[in-house]
């Protein structure tokens, strides 16, 4: 019989989820936890992606008058993840704290693993700035 590994303790820094209006009533979760950015979306089939955080290379900040008055915005990132190039976190509640705290850990997750600007280059490439162009423009 298979031993199965204990799950490491999660120290679970942010956590929220897609609100509707000011409800926070979908299935899409987001948290932030040991270095990573999850992103879990579904009820019955879930779906859960994730990123290291030192890979996101840009995030933008996106509120319509609609965000501003329910006090969400929806936060993209484009990163290095082969699988995900573009994280997308909608709808969430203080929004623009979350986007200064997301930038702030990048840059200490760099400097931590001593990753250099030179590292990150050529993360992008014609597509996939095309996607993340598209991403915005259909918030």
């Amino acid at each position: 019989m298979a031993q199965r590994r204990k799950r490491p303790e999660e120290e679970v820094i942010w956590s929220d989820r897609k609100h509707f209006l000011w409800f926070p009533w979908t299935f899409e979760i987001y948290r932030i936890a040991n270095g990573r950015i999850y992103c879990r979306t579904g009820l019955i089939n879930q779906e859960e992606n994730e990123c290291m955080i030192y890979r996101v290379l840009d995030i933008s900040l996106k509120r319509s008058l609609l965000n501003r008055i329910c006090g969400t915005g929806t936060i993209i990132m484009r990163t290095k993840d082969a699988s995900d190039g573009i994280l997308t976190l909608k709808n969430i509640r203080d929004s623009q704290y979350v986007k200064d705290m997301i930038s702030e850990m990048v840059e200490e997750e760099r400097q931590e693993k001593g990753l250099l600007g030179r590292e990150m280059f050529g993360a992008g490439g014609g597509r996939l700035d095309g996607a993340y162009r598209d991403a915005i423009d259909e918030e």
